[in-house]
């Protein structure tokens, strides 16, 4: 299952200090990368980007170990105790690295283009104004989709959220991730986001503080 397929280098201003960054050793990396790249292997935003199936399971692992890196710095790394489900977000104020994200594209080979093209629609509706966490990428095992696990790791960023006062906001890729999304308090904000060339849509998903 997947919630979301989020590229955007856009963040909020925060008045919530910033988290610490997240040790993040190899096999954990290697661990989680593959727990995405295999959750997103048949999601619609993956497949335009890299059309070819065998491709595709070859290039996501390392796409997915940019994003991992990426949120780890920002202490964006929340896992389920048996490792089985992964969930990744910036905080409000993060500035995600432009290494990074280069690293992502550069794992696309000759679909970076696609990559550009998705993270410019998103910068385009990305909200500027209030706080926010930013879910950019969610996964969870196959064989444990339907027990709730996912949900398990947005609740415990929600309640970080209202907390400190402060929005959730993603892009989920599927109806499936809309669901999810819904059914932790998000609401459609504004029109979809369409690829090009009859191409797959984001939907944007915002939670208010409670």
């Amino acid at each position: 299952m997947s919630l979301s397929l989020s590229l955007s280098p856009q963040a909020s201003l925060s008045p919530t200090a910033p988290l610490p960054p997240l040790p993040m050793g190899r096999s954990a990396l290697a661990h989680l990368s593959g727990l995405l790249a295999a959750a997103f292997h048949r999601d619609a935003l993956a497949r335009w980007m890299v059309p070819d199936e065998q491709e595709r399971a070859e290039r996501l692992p390392g796409f997915f170990r940019a994003f991992v890196e990426l949120s780890a710095a920002h202490g964006g790394v929340f896992t389920s105790p048996d490792g089985d489900a992964v969930l990744l977000f910036l905080p409000p104020g993060a500035v995600p690295d432009e290494e990074r994200l280069a690293e992502a594209a550069a794992a696309l080979g000759p679909h970076a283009q696609a990559l550009h093209t998705i993270a410019a629609l998103q910068d385009e509706r990305h909200p500027h104004g209030p706080p926010h966490y930013y879910i950019s990428f969610a996964g969870v095992r196959a064989d444990r989709q339907r027990d709730g696990l996912v949900s398990a790791l947005v609740g415990r960023l929600a309640a970080r959220a209202d907390a400190e006062g402060v929005g959730l906001y993603t892009e989920a890729s599927s109806p499936g991730g809309e669901a999810a999304s819904r059914r932790g308090g998000f609401e459609r904000v504004g029109p979809e986001i369409a690829l090009p060339g009859d191409g797959p849509v984001l939907r944007p998903m915002w939670r208010d503080a409670r």
